[in-house]
C-alpha cells in the first residue's frame, strides 16, 4: 500500500473556498480506482496549513489518478489558492497495527 501525503498552505482568504471544493470532490477521489482512503487534516497552530493523506493500492493507481482529467481540474483550482508551493511524499506502509 502506498500513502501519499500532501502538505498545502493556503491564503487565509481562500480557506473556505478550499474546504468547499474539497467537500465537493472528496467522494469522487475516494471512488477512484485504487484509492482506499482520503483524509484531510488541519494544523492546530497554523489554520492555513493542511495535509491530505490518501491511501492507494499501488503507485500505478496513484499515477493513473494524477494523470486523469479530474485530478487536473481539482489540482488547478486548489493550486490557485496556495500561499506557497505544496510538498508531497509517497510512502510505503510497512507495518499495519
Amino acid at each position: 500500500m502506498l500513502v501519499r501525503i500532501v502538505h498545502m498552505k493556503f491564503k487565509a482568504e481562500e480557506i473556505d473556498a478550499f474546504l468547499e471544493n474539497f467537500d465537493s470532490v472528496k467522494s469522487k477521489i475516494r471512488s477512484f480506482k485504487g484509492c482506499q482512503k482520503l483524509e484531510l487534516y488541519r494544523d492546530q497552530e497554523d489554520p492555513t496549513r493542511f495535509f491530505t493523506y490518501s491511501y492507494w493500492d499501488s503507485e500505478q493507481d496513484l499515477n493513473t489518478y494524477r494523470k486523469s482529467p479530474m485530478f487536473e481540474t481539482v489540482w488547478k483550482k486548489t493550486k490557485s489558492m496556495f500561499s506557497e508551493r505544496a510538498q508531497a511524499w509517497s510512502l510505503d506502509k510497512i507495518r499495519i497495527s
